[in-house]
């Protein structure tokens, strides 16, 4: 694609059709919690739209993040619109190294100053600069020199949002996210670990739509992906509220498609689009494989306990364990957990009675 090529022709020369082109441009303007009156500005803007420079910096990480938005069946729209952006740096994707690699990125930050874009993938270490170091530039004064200029910083993955596992304790390397060393950018997180794929093609749809960053919640997540928690779109929380659990991952409960909550579910406490965007273009995630939320996208989660415990232990034997837990978003369906458990018992000791 040539710089000065519009998304517009980019898509069209790929075999995009014009209905095609709209019915992602729908998805895009569904997704971002915008009105159906939007999505023909959203065409338009992305129609015209030249596609700005992207330096993607790698540090501590697992290749995880870049690896979830490769991993693609099939080509989508999605896909498209993300090699439509110019990537003129990134240590996994590019063909270049040593010198020729860093020239490219030093182009890049030279040939449109205040106007690239800066994804970076991992978290920073700080306790030792030169633990990790890159054509000889440590992590800290690579990212540094980078975000300089930068219209907007991406922080992808929960490493590069909040620290990740890099930070967890005991953390030898002074991992820190990238909020913790950059103040004077804007700084969008896309935490999770890894991300999902449309969350990001979606918040550089919504840049290059409206040239600014998307609103964002507390911990500088976009809102439309993050602004509910995972047990609230969850399929399974019917059985929550029924007071039905699977108790072991091998029981009647697990093979029915119970709740997980009792063995360490993080969904009422884990903000994240997985329960509806799912994983795999949109074939599962991890509850409906039959596993917890690990709570990723959540800060420190690693250190947060066991994935297989409770969020309150011992919840059910108190009334205070129960107002500990809804003051961490799940009142309501424990409260309803309970009362259906609590009637159940008491008819099952009422049957008993009568029995003996």
């Amino acid at each position: 694609m040539r710089k000065d090529q519009t998304l517009g022709e980019y898509l069209h020369a790929q075999g995009v059709s014009r209905r095609g082109f709209l019915k992602f441009c729908s998805a895009i303007a569904s997704l971002m919690a915008l009105p159906p009156s939007a999505v023909s500005q959203v065409a338009e803007a992305l129609a015209v739209a030249r596609r700005p420079s992207v330096i993607w910096l790698s540090f501590q990480e697992c290749t995880g993040c870049t690896e979830s938005l490769t991993r693609s069946h099939a080509p989508t729209v999605e896909s498209l619109i993300f090699d439509a952006i110019s990537l003129d740096y990134h240590h996994t994707l590019q063909a270049a190294a040593g010198e020729g690699a860093e020239a490219a990125r030093m182009a890049a930050m030279q040939e449109s100053p205040g106007e690239y874009l800066l994804v970076v993938e991992g978290s920073i270490p700080i306790g030792n600069p030169g633990y990790s170091t890159i054509a000889g530039m440590s992590n800290v004064d690579m990212l540094m020199e980078t975000a300089a200029n930068a219209a907007a910083i991406i922080a992808v993955g929960t490493c590069a949002s909040f620290g990740g596992i890099p930070h967890a304790s005991p953390n030898p390397t002074g991992a820190v996210p990238v909020s913790e060393i950059v103040s004077n950018k804007p700084i969008i997180n896309i935490s999770g670990c890894p991300p999902i794929p449309v969350v990001i093609t979606g918040v550089l749809a919504h840049y290059l739509t409206f040239g600014t960053i998307p609103d964002l919640d507390a911990l500088g997540r976009p809102l439309a992906f993050f602004g509910q928690n995972i047990h609230d779109r969850c399929y399974r929380r019917p059985f929550y509220e029924r007071g039905q659990f699977a108790h072991t991952f091998d029981d009647e409960g697990a093979r029915k498609g119970w709740c997980l909550y009792e063995l360490g579910c993080k969904g009422p406490t884990t903000y994240n689009a997985c329960a509806t965007l799912k994983w795999n273009e949109g074939t599962s995630f991890p509850i409906g494989s039959g596993h917890g939320c690990l709570g990723c996208s959540e800060p420190n989660f690693w250190d947060k306990g066991s994935f297989y415990t409770p969020i309150s232990a011992g919840l059910w034997g108190s009334r205070e364990a129960l107002i500990g837990a809804a003051a961490a978003g799940a009142a309501l369906g424990i409260g309803s957990a309970l009362a259906a458990r609590a009637s159940k018992k008491k008819a099952q000791a009422e049957e008993e009675a009568k029995s003996s």
